[in-house]
């Protein structure tokens, strides 16, 4: 019965963390996008982002997009400095190939930093890919 049950693997779909410039603010901020770096578009994605350490915890906040085309990403949610002294971690679900797929994409506390930038590709600005 169990063996019978197929878990799809989620591939080239991730979570990162940007430190951009905001022109309204006139100042640098923390943004999460979801990266679909498959070739077609992934549909109904629902992600869940909470943050959390041993007696803190954030609210849950939950977004959805209905469609992210093929190597494209969206800006999920703005992170404030406090939030990233905490784990992070964020479950994307979505609808690919007439299947249903999730993961839990996480950042430890305190390494999302300006130490820790890399370029990330599909995007071109630093930031940090989750694990």
């Amino acid at each position: 019965m169990k063996k019978d049950i197929i878990i799809p693997v989620v591939k080239d779909v991730n979570v990162a963390i940007i430190h951009e410039f905001n022109k309204e603010f006139l100042d640098k901020e923390w943004n999460a996008y979801v990266l679909n770096n498959r070739a077609e578009p992934i549909e109904m994605v629902l992600i869940v982002s909470k943050g959390y350490d041993d007696d803190k915890l954030t609210s849950t906040m939950r977004h959805s997009i209905a469609s992210l085309e093929g190597n494209s990403y969206a800006k999920v949610e703005m992170l404030q400095e406090d939030v990233l002294q905490l784990n992070n971690e964020f479950f994307v679900t979505f609808f690919a190939d007439n299947k249903l797929f999730e993961k839990r994409f996480f950042f430890e506390k305190n390494t999302v930093t300006e130490a820790n930038l890399t370029t990330i590709p599909l995007i071109e600005k630093d930031g940090i890919l989750a694990k």
